[in-house]
């Protein structure tokens, strides 16, 4: 009964990240459209978040249960699977816009593409929770949360915030309601709550790759913002002074600035 207990925190918690993703439709509900500029410092924020909350949660926590070469192993392993799955999908880099004209075949096999993005989020929620009723951690709801857990969960909340922004906008520009940009970008975190519970899951039978684990995560999440947040920021910010790179760098410290320090407390 505890372990089912168990998975269901780890579950609700993956949700809600991928519920915080809908949160960047809102501003729609406000205003037509948001600017280049600003996208580019969401982007570039988001990116700070990924890469702080990989280094100073994953890693290090990673580094007080392992050694560096498990950390290293892991985090090779999770930019290869990433890259794998990215040459087995076909059309892997897909435009929001398709989701208002998919059929089911066509939704299906988008969220296969996006489980590739997001899934890796969804592995870093589920280990951190490794340390689950355990103590030293915070009592949340009866049980006793892990402070890494708490940080990563808040982490890749936040971090999913301007990528529900960046899927609302060119559903914008088709007039989909907002009702409805906010729902497809829930959709597209979707796999979150799935990778949250698989991990928790397996870190929790077999502890022993625990740092593998949390170097899988870390791993795959450096690379999608180093070969897709990045450069997904500069195509944007091409009609800006400098290539939107002055926007892009404040962003990333920004991102850093917020969760560095809470990964102290």
């Amino acid at each position: 009964m505890v372990v089912f207990e168990n998975l269901v925190l780890v579950f609700v918690a993956g949700l809600v990240t991928a519920l915080a993703t809908g949160l960047g439709a809102l501003p729609f509900f406000f205003f037509d459209s948001i600017r280049d500029r600003h996208s580019v410092v969401l982007w570039g924020f988001s990116s700070g978040i990924m890469v702080s909350a990989s280094t100073f949660g994953l890693v290090q926590e990673g580094l007080a249960e392992g050694t560096p070469l498990e950390i290293a192993a892991g985090m090779a392993v999770g930019v290869v699977l990433v890259v794998v799955a990215h040459d087995v999908l076909v059309d892997a880099d897909i435009d929001p816009r398709e989701y208002e004209e998919a059929d089911f075949t066509k939704l299906v096999l988008i969220l296969g593409i996006l489980t590739v993005h997001s899934f890796p989020e969804g592995i870093a929620v589920g280990v951190s929770f490794a340390d689950l009723g355990l103590e030293g951690g915070l009592s949340v709801l009866g049980f006793t949360v892990p402070l890494l857990a708490v940080f990563m969960t808040v982490a890749i909340s936040i971090h999913n915030i301007p990528e529900g922004t960046a899927i609302s906008i060119p559903l914008r520009s088709m007039g989909v309601s907002e009702s409805k940009m906010v729902w497809w970008a829930v959709f597209s975190s979707l796999p979150q709550p799935l990778g949250a519970v698989i991990a928790f899951a397996f870190v929790s039978v077999a502890r022993a790759f625990l740092p593998f684990g949390f170097g899988f995560a870390a791993g795959a999440m450096i690379y999608l913002v180093l070969t897709e947040f990045i450069p997904e920021a500069l195509d944007l910010g091409e009609g800006l002074p400098r290539g939107g790179k002055p926007q892009l760098a404040g962003g990333i410290v920004l991102g850093v600035a917020l969760m560095v320090p809470l990964a102290f407390i």
